[in-house]
């Protein structure tokens, strides 16, 4: 048995395939022993690398049956330890049962999973968490070594939309274009590629899927041939690139996708649209005949009638045709009474239609009456007794029932006849005028009230209309009911109360006419006493003036004194401060001014005054004058920077106290 063991040891794994690279591209991977084990620190043994397979790229394993007889069990245990599974025979049983697992292993197989597809049945699925174990990827003329599973996942930029190209980093120094086409063309097919001297190219794809399986090679460590020079070693870098001609065609796509959606649904929409209207011919004297014929005929009149009026509208009537066209035109007017026909018989038949479902209605109603009657009478204490509790409980839940459709149709049937009254009440009376009310709030709310007593009082009629049909119905020789003079109570309540709160209104009404009467009444008297104020303020202005006037004549004639006497009163008064009667005048005359002034007058305006009756005045003088008596004029200032400006007042009742 170990001889049978030895002999397949040293064969080697005969009935394993290589596994590719990519399941897209057919290539198998090369396998490069010694390269592998002197890169790995290892020792120098025959042991057989595997190659690395992704999770996502696992084919089926086509091996060929092995030469292995049933009837040597531990020949075929130890096949079956071999590929990781355990020793059992066909009928489920173990072959060996003492057999040890752990002495047929081949060196450098790892125990092969039972699930895998080289087995015939589908592997269960890899969790998206768990990290892909990257494996050496042997080349012709370089060999790429994983990155070390404990440094974090390079990093990348973020994708440019419609990325076909890659920036690949980290380049030997003697590497070539070839080297590179043949470590990226597993990838998929390279549209193009640049390189550039200072150890990095640019690779573009055919499509955007190839790009991902380039950036799965970033991190790894590549090395030309078995050389260990700095030259020959170097750490790839693989990115997302952002290139002009893939936005450019991720662009158009996009358009392309664009413009199909936007078809889509025009197309979706054109299935709802409704269908054109076939078009209309041209005038012609044999269109215009077989029109005429189809104007004769009611089934063809509304197509005939579009047709006459396309042609009218294109301007088809001239002198030679007028004679068709009123022909036409006057059997277009000939539908006119059979249209009026036609509708009166539809009103007819709708009237008619009315009567028939009120007396119907009116039928069903009788007849629940009829119903209600007979729960009624049940309930009374004469045949309630006999019933048995259940029995009660059943008729009283009938009678609510019965009772509650009955009011439903009576409802129903009260609001056609009330639509029938308000139909006849519109035909017989005009609508009132409505006017815009802009003056003041009573008015718009009495206007309100007397609106709302109209409504009340079309609704008072409308009972009252409703009472005296339910008493001609009454005289006819219908049974007088407990509902009915229920219902002819609730009426007459319902009256009352309408009339009740109509004479609220009423003098409501009343009431906010009087208040209107009386705010208008106040408003006059208010006008009056604005006019009397200003009559009386306008003749206090005149009074004023006049008196001023009578006042500046009497001064004027005294304003030319002979100059004699102003001298005699200068030499007689020596130490007053007015030195002359003319001085006199002027104090006299100003102080009037400025009593007339309260707020005070600058001296130009004093002086303006003053040369209206001697134009002889000066400012100089009058200022003078005024600044030597100083209990009789005082000036202020008033005003802020260049407004600033002094003002003159008359101060001469207070001087009179502090004199005294």
């Amino acid at each position: 048995m170990f001889q049978e063991y030895r002999r397949r040891r040293a064969a080697g794994p005969a009935g394993l395939n290589q596994l590719p690279f990519d399941p897209g591209n057919k290539k198998s991977l090369q396998y490069n022993d010694g390269a592998g084990c002197a890169e790995n620190g290892g020792e120098a043994s025959h042991k057989h690398q595997r190659t690395a397979v992704l999770p996502d790229t696992v084919q089926n394993l086509e091996s060929p049956p092995m030469d292995l007889g049933i009837s040597d069990p531990a020949a075929w245990a130890t096949a079956m330890n071999n590929l990781g599974m355990a020793p059992v025979g066909i009928t489920g049983e173990p072959i060996l049962p003492d057999f040890d697992p752990t002495l047929g292993m081949m060196t450098g197989i790892p125990p092969i999973n039972p699930m895998m597809p080289g087995l015939g049945i589908v592997p269960p699925p890899i969790p998206p968490d768990m990290p892909v174990a990257k494996e050496i990827i042997h080349c012709k003329s370089c060999t790429l070594f994983p990155p070390n599973p404990n440094l974090p996942p390079p990093t990348t930029r973020e994708r440019p939309p419609g990325c076909k190209t890659i920036f690949v980093g980290g380049l030997p120094e003697n590497g070539t274009e070839e080297t590179i086409v043949e470590i990226f063309e597993q990838c998929g097919e390279i549209v193009a590629l640049r390189k550039s001297k200072k150890h990095f190219c640019h690779i573009r794809f055919t499509e955007e899927y190839m790009v991902d399986k380039a950036i799965y090679l970033s991190g790894y460590r590549i090395r030309l041939g078995s050389s260990t020079d700095k030259k020959d070693t170097g750490r790839l870098h693989v990115d997302f690139a952002q290139a002009r001609d893939d936005l450019y065609e991720w662009e158009c796509k996009q358009r392309m996708l664009a413009r199909e959606e936007r078809h889509r649904r025009r197309v979706a929409e054109q299935r709802f649209h409704p269908p054109s209207p076939p078009p209309v011919v041209h005038y012609s004297d044999h269109e215009c005949s077989i029109i005429a014929e189809k104007l004769k005929d009611d089934s063809k009149f509304s197509e005939a009638a579009q047709t006459l009026l396309t042609w009218i509208e294109r301007g088809e009537v001239n002198r030679r045709s007028a004679n068709n066209f009123y022909s036409m035109i006057q059997s277009v007017n000939s539908h006119i009474r059979r249209l009026t026909n036609e509708k009166a018989a539809h009103e007819k038949d709708m009237e008619e239609a009315k009567e028939k479902f009120k007396f119907a209605l009116s039928g069903i109603l009788a007849q629940f009456e009829q119903i209600v009657a007979v729960y009624h009478s049940a309930s009374k204490q004469k045949a309630w007794d006999h019933f048995t509790k259940a029995q009660r409980k059943n008729i009283s839940v009938w009678c609510k029932q019965a009772e509650e459709i009955r009011n439903i149709h009576n409802d129903e049937l009260m609001g056609i006849r009330r639509e029938e009254e308000m139909e006849m009440s519109d035909d017989d009376t005009e609508p009132l005028e409505t006017k815009e009310i802009e003056e003041s709030a009573l008015i718009s709310q009495t206007e309100a009230l007397k609106e709302e007593n109209d409504s009340l009082r079309c609704q008072l009629d409308a009972y009252r209309n409703e009472v005296e049909l339910l008493k001609q119905e009454q005289g006819k020789g219908r049974d007088e009911d407990s509902t009915k003079d229920q219902q002819l109570k609730l009426l007459q309540q319902a009256l009352q109360g309408m009339q009740q709160h109509l004479l609220k209104l009423q003098d409501e009404c009343e009431r906010r006419v009087a208040e209107l009467e009386k705010t208008k009444e106040e408003k006059l008297q208010l006008d009056t006493l604005i006019e009397s104020l200003k009559e009386k303020q306008e003749l206090a202005v005149g009074r004023d003036s006049s008196d001023h006037q009578d006042h500046v004549s009497n001064l004027s004639p005294i304003c030319s004194v002979n100059q004699e006497k102003e001298s005699m009163l200068e030499r007689g008064l020596p130490s007053s401060p007015i030195k002359s009667e003319r001085e006199a005048l002027l104090v006299g005359i100003i102080s009037t001014f400025l009593h007339v002034h309260p707020f005070g007058a600058s001296i130009e305006y004093i002086c303006s005054y003053l040369q209206r009756l001697d134009s002889k005045i000066c400012a100089s003088e009058v200022e003078a004058v005024m600044m030597r008596l100083q209990h009789t004029f005082k000036q202020e200032m008033s005003g802020v920077g260049a407004s600033l400006e002094k003002r003159w007042k008359f101060c001469g009742f207070e001087g009179l106290k502090m004199t005294m």
